[in-house]
């Protein structure tokens, strides 16, 4: 056993916990404590799951997953109900829980005849149930009746909690539009990796993707565009409409549904809504918005595009008041992304109108510009109950009064140092789009202009910058891998760029940091990837048949 993971092992029992023992469990991401024991639970059709009256929808999702591999009729039972373990039962419940645990941490004690996750809330309890998921063989993910599998559970206790709050993916759903019946299979795969923030980055130059009432034509002219474009084949992608154009958007239905999937999984979403750059596509709908007279079109390329709104004209403001309205209503989560990177200021230099703006409120430059406009945005965002969070580029000219940062290209100890939240998500360990390998002809396309981000590079990757100052760690969330999809044109692609990637990224942001080991991830890897293709899902299967260097030594 190594010696990093035997540091975790707490030995508060008295068993005696062999290396061989340990190398039985392969739990992703690795939790805080582990204890093993002598003996097993057999899970059998007379389980029963018994749960306190907060955690029905706990114990529904449960026995939910558990019933259509192993056939078995389990059901919730809140009829016999106290805090203690029951024999032969699963309990579940938020009672007597240890609330040093944290709000997403939980206890799970596996003895051979009882089961009990108890956790100071119901995410924390939903965190315990996805432990329990992988104590079970991997066919424990079938959607299949499974013969021939002894459904047994090792005798465990475990304590866990996250290490960061932030646990996050983004999935661009501009350059590729993904269908609802997709998007909800990333929360599944985020769930199983206890990840809880899913960035949805729903408009840019290339397609408008989210119904807003007042402005149809967002939706009618912006979410379409002539085809796929980008270089990729046209038979690689199903998202054309019935006209032949490509594209798609989600209905504020669609969106209901997804915030509602996601919140059944404690997963947080953060809608982004780019400004004042990355607008071509909503200019195609309204142009006057611009500075120029267009013509504008949704692009079918990658790039930096000339779409920038106007700030020197009110309607502009009006607009994206009204827009972020819409929003706001349809999500819960404290914070709505306003994008803010990679504006061609070039736009604004030429406008006569930005410039005697300019003039009139004294800045110097139009990165000055951009801070103001980005000041009054975070005005509108505020007032409709939620934080403004942005890219790196935001900081430019100064930072808005509240905003949190998303940092990737950096910035993060000057945001932390004037007392605003980071999320570390830096090109170099976190775009998922960028080539797994250096033999690119031997990967599919992804993005030509970065990588390799290989699978130990992203397992070697420390969110807590070395240059914050340990009393402003605090304001650092926690990371986010990020997917944009230039080159990734359908699920089976965007998948593969994900995975197992986003299996060391959830290990980073909720394990210990001196408990990472390569070697003991790897191996517990070679497991998890058979729970991938019970659920269907694609990874890159070189990067486990095909272990890399050890970065962390």
């Amino acid at each position: 056993m190594k010696t990093k993971i035997a540091g975790l092992i707490f030995l508060s029992f008295a068993a005696t916990i062999f290396a061989a023992n340990i190398n039985t469990l392969a739990i992703i991401p690795l939790p805080q404590k582990i204890a093993l024991h002598d003996g097993t639970f057999n899970l059998a059709a007379g389980t029963r799951v018994y749960v306190d009256s907060a955690s029905r929808a706990t114990g529904k999702y449960l026995t939910e997953r558990l019933r259509p591999s192993t056939g078995y009729p389990l059901k919730t039972s809140t009829k016999y109900f106290g805090s203690t373990a029951i024999p032969d039962g699963i309990l579940l419940t938020t009672k007597n829980a240890d609330t040093k645990l944290g709000p997403e941490g939980y206890e799970l004690t596996v003895a051979t005849n009882s089961i009990v996750i108890r956790a100071p809330t119901q995410a924390g309890l939903f965190y315990g149930v996805q432990t329990l998921f992988q104590l079970l063989p991997p066919e424990i993910f079938s959607t299949n009746l499974v013969s021939n599998v002894a459904w047994q559970i090792p005798c465990v206790q475990i304590e866990d909690w996250p290490r960061f709050k932030w646990r996050g993916f983004m999935l661009d759903v501009s350059r590729h539009f993904f269908s609802k019946p997709e998007v909800e299979t990333f929360l599944d795969a985020m769930a199983l990796h206890k990840m809880n923030v899913f960035h949805w980055h729903l408009t840019d130059d290339h397609g408008w993707r989210i119904e807003i009432k007042k402005y149809p034509k967002l939706t009618q002219v912006g979410a379409w565009r002539a085809g796929g474009g980008f270089g990729f084949d046209p038979k690689s992608t199903t998202a054309y409409g019935p006209d032949g154009r490509y594209g798609g958007f989600y209905t504020q239905d669609d969106v209901r549904d997804v915030v509602k999937y996601a919140a059944a999984r404690h997963i947080t979403i953060v809608p982004e809504i780019e400004m004042p750059g990355h607008a071509t596509a909503a200019l195609s709908a309204y142009p006057e918005l611009g500075c120029t007279n267009g013509p504008f079109e949704p692009s079918m390329t990658a790039g930096i595009f000339y779409g920038i709104y106007d700030p020197a004209k009110e309607q502009t403001f009006v607009f994206l008041a009204d827009v972020l309205t819409e929003v706001a209503q349809l999500f819960p989560g404290p914070y709505i992304h306003i994008g803010g990177d990679e504006v061609p200021k070039e736009t604004w230099k030429n406008s006569a109108d930005c410039q005697a703006l300019m003039k009139r409120e004294g800045l110097k430059n139009e990165e000055e510009l951009q801070s103001w406009f980005t000041r009054r945005i975070e005005k509108i965002v505020n007032a409709r109950g939620h934080s403004m969070i942005g890219w790196s580029e935001i900081l430019q000219g100064g930072l808005a009064k509240n905003a949190a940062v998303m940092d990737w290209i950096g910035g993060a100890k000057e945001a932390a140092g004037a007392g605003h939240d980071v999320v570390m998500t830096p090109t170099a360990y976190c775009y998922f789009d960028f080539y797994q390998s250096t033999n690119q002809t031997a990967e599919p396309k992804a993005a030509a202009w970065g990588g390799p981000l290989t699978l130990n590079r992203m397992y070697a990757f420390e969110p807590m910058p070395t240059n914050v100052p340990p009393q402003l760690q605090s304001h650092i969330l926690g990371a986010q891998g990020n997917l944009w999809t230039e080159q990734i044109p359908n699920l089976k692609h965007a998948e593969y760029m994900t995975f197992p990637r986003a299996c060391a990224l959830a290990e980073v942001t909720w394990s210990a940091k001196d408990s990472r080991d390569w070697d003991d991830f790897m191996r517990r890897l070679q497991i998890h990837v058979r729970r991938l293709d019970e659920l269907n899902i694609n990874y890159r299967h070189a990067a486990v048949e095909t272990p890399e260097p050890n970065l962390l030594k």
